[in-house]
């Protein structure tokens, strides 16, 4: 059966699943893209080919979108479609695609902490307790990698930075923009928004001069390729579509699941985790499923997810 034919609660699943296949994988795709390029041309390319790839839509759309909430499409934009696109692969010249995957399943906990805060979302004590548990496993994650020797903290850091960025865009688009159709806004968002900035990115990166048409950097390119299309373009329709018929906190936690196939990838490439490492990950997990797991005996109030 299509996607668009099934009913929205069986909607959102597919949609999670996939999503977290896509995004799961793209770590690795990252990882392989480093091979050839730099962070910052890894991140200008993602996003330039995307909104290549859905200019179409901006273009058919253009009069459909309320210009009226430019300025919220930019906060959702940057924060989340452009800034982190080049956190991660910054980070990922220091770290292994894999504990980017982990670290990544924090995004629930900001998506509380910054709804709380700025979209008056409500927190129950269960989540509460849940992002205590995920806090102490990210610490241990923290703290393994860092006396390992072989890991400066900066990366870490600088991916919990991007994760908060992704909470900012996810509970905007919850907020303030859940009802423009998905393929509306991410036309809009990757092609009239973000275009412009990451082509003067890339230039700025020096791509132009130094590619020369090698045979390592058409292997690259495809790397970076799929990451755009599946894992950016393809990937952020299917989660404003998600966005449109759930919650942010909903949405998130596609990044319950992602730590497993990132892990999974890794593995397969040759990554090597210490126990404390997939312990410190475990802990984070264990802290979202305790957050996100409804209690048997609740009835009514909880929030929709």
């Amino acid at each position: 059966m299509p996607l668009k034919n099934l009913p929205p609660e069986k909607l959102k699943w597919a949609i999670l699943v996939i999503l977290t296949l896509i995004w799961g994988s793209s770590f690795f795709l990252i990882k392989k893209s480093l091979e050839t390029y730099t962070p910052y041309q890894v991140g200008a390319l993602r996003v330039l080919l995307a909104g290549l790839l859905l200019s179409p839509l901006a273009v058919l759309n253009t009069r459909k979108f309320p210009k009226k909430r430019i300025g919220w499409v930019i906060l959702a934009a940057l924060s989340g479609n452009f800034i982190p696109m080049f956190l991660f692969p910054i980070a990922e010249t220091q770290l292994d695609s894999s504990i980017a995957g982990i670290i990544n399943s924090m995004m629930p906990i900001f998506v509380i902490l910054i709804g709380a805060l700025f979209w008056k979302m409500k927190t129950t004590r269960r989540q509460a307790v849940g992002i205590l548990i995920s806090f102490a496993g990210a610490c241990m994650l923290m703290l393994t990698t860092y006396q390992s020797g072989d890991t400066p903290l900066w990366p870490i850091v600088i991916l919990l930075i991007a994760t908060v960025l992704y909470a900012v865009s996810s509970t905007t688009v919850g907020a303030r923009l859940r009802d423009i159709p998905a393929k509306i806004l991410s036309g809009f968002v990757f092609f009239y928004v973000l275009s412009l900035p990451s082509l003067i990115a890339l230039v700025f990166s020096g791509f132009f001069a130094d590619f020369h048409g090698t045979a390592q950097q058409w292997v690259g390119l495809g790397y970076v390729s799929l990451l755009s299309v599946f894992g950016t373009g393809l990937a952020m329709l299917l989660n404003y579509r998600l966005l449109n018929i759930s919650s942010p906190l909903f949405a998130s936690t596609v990044t319950l699941l992602m730590p497993i196939v990132a892990v999974l990838w890794g593995v397969l490439d040759g990554e090597k985790l210490s126990v404390l490492q997939y312990l410190g990950g475990a802990v984070i997990l264990a802290g979202l499923v305790f957050m996100r797991r409804a209690p048997g005996t609740q009835k009514t109030g909880s929030q929709s997810t």
